[in-house]
């Protein structure tokens, strides 16, 4: 997940991660021969007026140097497969618009997801 939000503190992390698991957040994750965590997921089922049921998918990563291995692709077949299992109606996420970010849309779009808005932020001071 480092390498996916950098800012995150380590310190920070487990607590924060609880007290989203508490708001419905999963975290699920893949493993290498080792043990070691090499691809994760967060997510969320959610309710709303113009989705219906469905799962939000806050975070989507895999180490660099375990990228095009397919670990994303089983993330989100599995993911997927919870939304059938849930009677979801929908997979959303959200993906920033950054070159390097592009591997990941041709994810997204080979996995049959479409682009369907934007996404507007607005920075509470």
């Amino acid at each position: 997940m480092k390498e996916l939000r950098p800012y995150l503190e380590e310190e920070t992390f487990s607590d924060r991660i609880i007290r989203m698991n508490s708001f419905g957040y999963k975290l699920i994750y893949i493993a290498n021969d080792a043990g070691l965590p090499v691809a994760a997921a967060g997510f969320r089922f959610t309710e709303l007026l113009h989705w219906g049921k469905a799962i939000y998918i806050d975070d989507l990563s895999t180490l660099q140097s375990e990228r095009s291995k397919g670990f994303g692709s089983q993330l989100l077949d599995y993911i997927h497969d919870l939304a059938k299992q849930n009677d979801c109606a929908q997979v959303h996420l959200d993906s920033g618009c950054n070159p390097h970010r592009y591997d990941a849309h041709r994810l997204y779009l080979n996995k049959g997801y479409n682009i369907t808005s934007h996404h507007f932020v607005f920075i509470v001071k």
